[in-house]
């Protein structure tokens, strides 16, 4: 039989569940449990065997504070099964088996991490199983190094989810096509050993809704000739991070069957430096016609971005969505928890907002700030991708970006990290699924 778990706010040891032993009851007294949040307590039995485990839930500005808190469960508990049994009033017992599934989640591809084994038999429904699914693909993904993870293994990870889901598949490789109709993509890409190429799938009904979904895919970024230093340059394997969040949330939309036609652009490339490498100060015109002016090489996650935003725009999506881990200014502005996107409708933009908090998800919305668009105006070409001055660098790489989308009925754009810095709560450090989840909550709620 399953240990039952016993969630109790912080309220004290005077109001334990009924039907516990007096050895039980005279043990969490003696261990001084309070309900607050993080005290995890197993109880004996008369017979000396675990009679039930305590959960502190703490208070509800507890919750505001650590986001996902139950995630930090499993990793606290013995090898055992465990159910659900008494719970505070509003808890969310489906909510908390997501984050336990999320807080056992370990990267073992190159060394046991020693998972947790404590196993809870709450039956999952289908958003959690779904979720889970979505978000573990991203952090394997953003985990894998980039020997093993560049855009020709990024295009296959993408084949194998579009071919489990039956969605359809156009990888464009060749050399002369890139150069010719996704020039900004061919340019980042064209010094490294492996060529840069677009992932494009689509799914769904061709009637339904038009979602698309464009993740910037630089598998490892040296910075190019603007070359990073080594403190810098050790996290970029996770400068796909954007396409890895657009796979999971993208497997997400396919499991759950939303009504949508999907598609999905996954510009995969390597910023590396030799021979063919841009330069700064290069003048290149871009899938849309708009000419960009190359003052730093390291901001190239916008140019890829770019022709394949310009390219989901041509068909009129009711949605588009960009995901990228595009600047160091969106950290300094927010830190690493909570993501900024940016969206003209006031409407959607503030149902996201909501959404993200409610599912733990958390964004922030910053603005288009229209009086920015000169600085990435240069005097010889259309666009700067890199205004000098360094203030409002995520504004005006949005601002950038906006640009190339003119037909779409509404275009969100998230600057997230794709990276956990430090174990927060039961969630190890490391690659991220970061808005995916909150995007899926606002995708249900527009189109389901």
């Amino acid at each position: 039989m399953p240990i039952p778990l016993h969630v109790i706010t912080e309220s004290g040891s005077d109001t334990l569940p009924a039907g516990l032993s007096e050895t039980a009851i005279a043990w969490a007294k003696g261990q001084g449990f309070e309900g607050k949040m993080g005290q995890v307590l197993a109880l004996p039995g008369a017979d000396g065997q675990v009679e039930a485990v305590l959960i502190g839930w703490g208070t509800p500005s507890d919750h505001e504070r650590k986001p996902l808190a139950f995630s930090a469960v499993p990793g606290r508990l013995f090898e055992a099964e465990f159910a659900f049994a008494e719970v505070p009033e509003g808890f969310d017992k489906d909510h908390a088996a997501l984050a336990w599934d999320l807080g056992v989640y370990r990267f073992d591809r190159y060394k046991p991490q020693g998972t947790p084994k404590a196993v809870l038999t709450h039956a999952r429904t289908d958003l959690v199983t779904t979720q889970v699914n979505g978000v573990r693909r991203t952090q394997d993904l953003i985990n894998t190094p980039a020997e093993e993870m560049g855009p020709v293994a990024l295009a296959e990870a993408a084949n194998r989810l579009a071919a489990g889901y039956g969605a359809v598949m156009a990888l464009i490789t060749d050399q002369d096509v890139m150069k010719a109709e996704y020039p900004l993509i061919y340019t980042v890409g064209r010094a490294a050993a492996e060529t840069p190429r677009l992932i494009d799938f689509t799914w769904g009904d061709p009637a339904a809704p038009k979602v698309t979904l464009v993740g910037k895919g630089v598998c490892f970024d040296t910075g190019g000739l603007n070359l990073k230093p080594g403190r810098s340059m050790g996290l970029m394997k996770k400068d796909m991070g954007g396409a890895a969040n657009t796979l999971g949330l993208a497997e997400m939309i396919m499991a759950l069957n939303l009504p949508v036609r999907l598609r999905v652009l996954i510009p995969a490339v390597e910023n590396s430096i030799s021979g063919p490498s841009f330069r700064p100060g290069d003048v290149f015109k871009s899938r849309k016609g708009l000419t960009v002016e190359v003052n730093n090489t390291d901001a190239e996650g916008r140019l890829v971005l770019a022709d394949a935003l310009a390219l989901g725009d041509e068909e009129k999506p009711d949605l588009m969505i960009s995901l990228a881990t595009l600047t160091g200014a969106a950290r300094v502005a927010l830190g690493p928890d909570i993501m900024p996107f940016y969206c003209d409708d006031d409407a959607a933009a503030a149902d996201l907002q909501a959404k993200s908090m409610q599912v733990e998800d958390p964004l922030w919305r910053m603005p288009f700030w229209p009086t920015y668009e000169a600085d990435i105006e240069p005097q010889i070409a259309d666009l700067d991708n890199a205004p000098s001055g360094g203030f409002a660098g995520s504004i005006t790489a949005a601002l950038f970006l906006r640009r190339f989308v003119e037909h779409s009925t509404c275009y969100m754009h998230f600057d997230i990290y794709g990276w956990r810095p430090k174990k927060m709560g039961g969630q190890v450090s490391g690659g991220a699924a970061q808005a995916p989840r909150a995007i899926l909550a606002y995708l249900m709620d527009r189109y389901a």
